[in-house]
């Protein structure tokens, strides 16, 4: 007879168990008759709550009970019950970790053979993969990455260890975070072609287009790590993921730097790899162009960003995060995928709203201009940013932990005029039943704006410093994508709505009727048009 848990029991020891407890039994039992009432009553009296000794019966319950904790207990089969009522026939799913798979639904067919499939835009109860990475209870305020606290892991370790225990689940030793900084920050250094692209663009050109153009072309003077011309098995090999992950964080915060100093027109400052991967970001930033004039970024500073760089890096299955998986599962290169995540959150429902934030108050102007502003939102005439989100039902916890950074860094720059309106309109937009029954509450992006506009960054800024953490939750995803067993080319079905089956007319183009509106054929009026200049 076999128990789980490698602890083993036969029928032999059992028999010889049961032998040697009936022989101690009748002992006892001599034993007990020869006692004088008075030493019965004294031993009861000490006996009293103790457990008494076992008998057969103990015994043998004692030995049940190593069968019962050795051995697994049998998994509960948890299913759903499904009737049709179009045809009355009955189907039993598959439910586990509360979800149930979609292909099961395939046994569901109609009265003409065709299969039930689920019809869910926007993915909002829809679970698309298995991940390790974060967790996120939106009804508590939860957020885990790798099962640690959002709330302790901002108050104690930095970007690079973020990295790190998003990318390998594990937070590193001394020594591998010596080794993975010096790996990150060891290709800060870009090639002069990207720097040529960066070049290339306007000065006043948004940073997010020259950003993913950037990545764009990073990956083009790689093609050792792109499958379409490496092979598609490359990606099997972690040493070559490892390499080129290094090489896209690493080159983020440069590429983003370089951005910015263009726009000022300065010259692109050099990486510095002894201040770590955000100051060294903000030294790129602010450094002088002289080289005999030694600059620092403010400690504060850099703490208070790598926090905010912290509270950014991984968000579960976001829009943008879901893009990269999407890419990736058509093998695409690791840079192109980096690239199209970086556009789905260019999208101002997505990283734009810490930007449309700061326009909001600045629009409110003061104080004594909120009662005004939350009536017109009210009455839909205006949007409240920063409240509210996707997943969360309550306050989201980045969300706390960014306003403590707020006062940390108006210690060091002065009093962001717009905080005292922001604090002003959470706390009316709390205390107002309107917006609390719908569960707006504040968001991450409600008071990281602030700080970066205190910190002298430009609006149009504000995705840069979004997108540069998220990679280190992109390439987590990226990289967990490699292994997933399950790794298959992301292809949804559709509910198609359009015309059946017609005959293409036999009449000539001329004869052809018009279907189409002029309206739905406008195009914007140019500004050469608008001027005069276009002649017919």
């Amino acid at each position: 007879m076999e128990a789980g848990s490698g602890y083993s029991v036969g029928w032999p020891c059992v028999l010889r168990l049961l032998k040697r407890s009936a022989k101690e039994e009748r002992s006892l039992t001599q034993a007990r008759r020869k006692s004088s009432q008075g030493e019965r009553e004294k031993e009861r009296e000490r006996g009293k709550g103790i457990k008494q000794q076992s008998t057969t019966m103990d015994r043998l319950s004692v030995i049940s009970g190593h069968f019962h904790a050795g051995a697994s207990p049998a998994p509960i089969r948890e299913t759903l019950t499904i009737v049709d009522n179009r045809t009355g026939r009955k189907y039993e799913v598959s439910v586990q970790d509360n979800t149930i798979k979609a292909v099961d639904l395939k046994q569901i067919k109609d009265s003409d053979g065709t299969i039930l499939q689920s019809y869910d835009p926007g993915y909002t109860n829809t679970c698309a993969c298995t991940s390790r990475i974060s967790f996120i209870d939106g009804g508590k305020g939860i957020l885990r990455y790798r099962g640690y606290p959002i709330e302790q892991l901002a108050e104690r370790t930095t970007m690079e260890e973020i990295a790190f225990l998003l990318w390998y689940g594990e937070l590193p030793s001394a020594d591998q975070l010596d080794r993975f900084t010096k790996g990150l920050l060891s290709h800060a250094n870009l090639h002069e072609d990207v720097k040529s692209v960066i070049r290339a663009h306007r000065h006043d050109a948004h940073p997010m287009g020259i950003f993913i153009a950037a990545l764009a072309n990073l990956g083009t003077l790689h093609p050792e790590g792109n499958p379409a011309l490496a092979g598609q098995g490359i990606y099997k090999d972690v040493s070559v993921r490892n390499r080129h992950m290094l090489r896209i964080l690493g080159g983020a915060t440069t590429i983003g730097a370089l951005i910015l100093r263009h726009r000022t027109g300065g010259s692109f400052i050099p990486p510095n790899e002894s201040l770590g991967f955000t100051g060294n970001f903000l030294y790129m930033l602010d450094a002088p162009s002289h080289p005999s004039n030694p600059f620092r970024p403010h400690p504060k500073l850099v703490r208070a960003l790598d926090v905010l760089f912290i509270l950014h890096a991984e968000h579960e299955l976001n829009c943008s995060t879901s893009a990269t998986r999407h890419l990736a599962s058509s093998n695409v290169d690791v840079y192109t995928t980096i690239a199209g995540a970086t556009g789905a959150l260019y999208g101002p429902r997505h990283g734009g709203a810490n930007e449309a934030v700061v326009r909001m108050l600045e629009k409110i102007g003061k104080v004594e201009n909120i009662p005004s502003f939350l009536d017109r939102v009210k009455k839909r005439e205006e949007l409240l940013m920063g409240f509210g989100h996707r997943v969360y039902r309550s306050y989201d916890p980045r969300a706390r932990i960014i306003r403590t950074v707020a006062e940390e860094v108006f210690e060091v720059l002065g009093r962001e005029p717009m905080i005292e309106v922001a604090i002003e309109l959470e706390k009316r937009a709390l205390n107002d039943d309107y917006f609390v029954k719908r569960k707006l509450y504040p968001n991450v992006d409600f008071y990281s704006g602030l700080i970066y506009k205190a910190m002298g960054f430009p609006t149009d800024f504000f995705p840069i410093l979004f997108t540069i953490p998220r990679i280190a939750g992109w390439l987590a995803h990226w990289n967990e994508f490699q292994d997933d067993p399950e790794n298959r080319i992301v292809r949804p079905f559709q509910v198609y709505k359009g015309y059946d089956l017609r005959e293409l007319p036999h009449t000539s183009k001329a004869a052809r009727p018009k279907l189409v509106s002029d309206s739905a054929l406008k195009t914007q009026t140019t500004s050469a048009e608008r001027r005069g200049a276009v002649r017919s």
